[in-house]
């Protein structure tokens, strides 16, 4: 069953989404060459903490870090660490909160350095593919017009959508129904309903969409190699539209 919002539940969701949007905002800019991802987790951790949450992720089934930061080929759930990001690379920031009992989640990739300009332009695809998803978020409109939407785009532009990871529902939990799939047809899934909420996070690969996880467990990556990008926004179903949350 898919849990409807209260007005009370969608400002303390507002509260919580406007906090990760400062978070990960300011958490782009710190991304640098010479930098660790166990650094950039710890940074993080301390700009969640100051702010008033709770890193959403920390502990959450064993993930052991605030944030997860994917690097290059990895697609989402990269454990922070010794990797030390370089020129060139595409990082990808994955962070959630918990602000007094209530979730959000967002991701952004950003280009370290000098990036070719086709992954510089996977990167804006993945990105507009989000902005493409959130405008199909209406009521009366089915689940997957989101899905088709981001599928078509992404495709259109010639990258391939990974199917083995999909977006989800969030609020009093940080993963509820239902599953939000990148891809399929239009036309399916529950209709739209006010007071649903999303989190929609297009990952979008340079090469082919199959992906795999490594020995850790956790970390997914493309299983040709080629890099991936990843955004994401917590955004609310309602009569007036559709309202990013973690803007």
């Amino acid at each position: 069953m898919i849990p409807l919002k209260s007005s009370q539940d969608l400002e303390m969701l507002g509260k919580a989404g406007k906090i990760l949007g400062e978070v990960l905002r300011r958490s782009g800019k710190l991304v640098r060459a010479g930098l660790s991802t166990g650094e950039l987790d710890q940074l993080i951790e301390k700009m969640i903490l100051e702010s008033g949450a709770l890193p959403a992720f920390k502990d959450y089934k064993g993930f052991p870090a605030s944030a997860c930061i994917s690097v290059n080929e990895e697609i989402v759930h990269g454990i922070p660490g010794l990797r030390i990001i370089n020129d060139g690379d595409i990082v990808s920031l994955d962070i959630g909160v918990n602000y007094q009992g209530y979730f959000s989640d967002s991701a952004l990739t950003v280009a370290v350095g000098k990036v070719d300009q086709e992954t510089i332009r996977l990167i804006e695809v993945t990105r507009l593919s989000l902005n493409e998803g959130i405008k199909q978020a209406r009521v009366g409109n089915h689940l997957t017009d989101i899905s088709h939407t981001i599928q078509v785009f992404a495709e259109k532009e010639g990258f391939s959508v990974v199917r083995q990871f999909v977006g989800h529902g969030i609020g009093r939990a940080l993963h509820e129904e239902p599953e939000v799939p990148n891809f399929g047809p239009a036309g399916c899934g529950p209709l739209l309903k006010h007071g649903m909420v999303l989190a929609i996070e297009p990952m979008i690969n340079l090469g082919g969409w199959e992906a795999k996880i490594t020995d850790n467990g956790w970390t997914v990556i493309t299983k040709d190699g080629l890099p991936s990008a990843h955004f994401e926004h917590t955004v609310a179903i309602t009569d007036k539209g559709p309202v990013i949350l973690s803007k």
